[in-house]
């Protein structure tokens, strides 16, 4: 267990409601929220406000897209009597903290962020409030509010924790020492393909989801684009560009060298090899959509609810302080 100074460290993290999670998803941050749940007072966001920077023209769509995103990290053994699960926008304390800090960050700082412009340039201007302008401040905020000791974090992610990080050595700078400055985990996800050989995505449409049914799985799988130069069965293949084998690696890890020999000399015809990845994909998803299928959506609103009551109690302490080192 993760303790330092006789307390369990705390670690956050969090998703964007956006509906039904993938095999991405799974291997990816799930995994690895289930291992940190185990080792620190883990908190896991549902970021609805978040959401709103890019998707405020239909807001219809974020309360059932909290239901199946937490139904999946239920199912893929994120324990809600173990960690908290909370939802943003019912932690006020949250928004508070955001106007508080915005008093001290330059907009320079903001304009720095190399995923802004980055970000517009692929979603269109539109998407150019000033809430998304100041999406890496609300990331802070989710982060410093409940004082957490360290955030996972992926190489794209590594310049926005550093802005936060920033924005708190700077207010401890003019306040006193007040907030955490979250160190990161850097999390090396794995990039899994999707069916058309682009990074697994919803945005794609090229996701094989958790909740997709066996037959829906093996359905994908069968139309998986692979090596281009393997056309006959006898053809020999390149297994390294080849999407279906870089799956063999999640779901048959043990049968990669036979697998590999079999696509180079061609006695592995293409057809084949997608039937044993569906199998083992299959074999590989099917205790998480068991205890999926045991979930009952109408529970999920508890869990949030009960888990945002315990994030408001730690958050409400933090803003108090905050506020007593403003002099307000």
């Amino acid at each position: 267990m993760a303790v330092q100074d006789g307390r369990r460290l705390r670690i956050m993290s969090g998703m964007r409601p956006t509906g039904r999670l993938h095999l991405g998803h799974l291997v990816g941050a799930l995994t690895q929220w289930v291992a940190f749940s185990r080792e620190y007072d883990a908190f896991f966001e549902i970021a609805d406000l978040h959401a709103l920077t890019t998707a405020y023209e239909h807001p219809e769509a974020v309360g059932p897209a909290r239901d199946e995103m937490v139904i999946d990290w239920i199912a893929a053994g994120v324990d809600p009597a173990q960690t908290t699960i909370f939802q943003q926008s019912l932690v006020p304390q949250i928004s508070e903290l955001l106007v508080l800090l915005s008093m001290i960050v330059p907009v320079s700082w903001l304009q720095r962020v190399p995923t802004y412009k980055d970000q517009i340039a692929a979603l269109g201007p539109h998407v150019a409030t000033y809430g998304f302008f100041g999406y890496p401040l609300l990331q802070l905020c989710d982060i410093a509010v409940f004082r957490a000791d360290t955030v996972p974090v992926g190489r794209d992610q590594v310049s926005h924790l550093e802005f936060g990080r920033e924005v708190v050595r700077r207010f401890n700078h003019l306040y006193g020492p007040t907030l955490v400055e979250a160190q990161p985990t850097l999390s090396e996800f794995p990039e899994v393909p999707g069916i058309d050989g682009r990074k697994m995505s919803k945005s794609y449409n090229n996701a094989i989801d958790i909740a997709d049914d066996e037959a829906a799985t093996t359905k994908k799988v069968r139309s998986m684009i692979t090596d281009p130069q393997k056309i006959h069965r006898g053809d020999p293949g390149r297994p390294e560009i080849c999407p279906v084998f870089a799956l063999h690696h999640l779901a048959n890890a043990e049968r990669l060298p036979e697998i590999e020999r079999g696509c180079k000399s061609g006695a592995l015809g293409c057809v084949p090899c997608k039937m044993e990845l569906a199998d083992g994909l299959n074999r590989m998803l099917r205790p998480v959509r068991d205890r999926r299928a045991e979930i009952d959506p109408a529970s999920v609103a508890a869990v949030v609810e009960e888990g945002s009551a315990r994030a408001r109690g730690i958050a409400e302490a933090t803003v108090r302080d905050v506020k007593r080192a403003l002099k307000l």
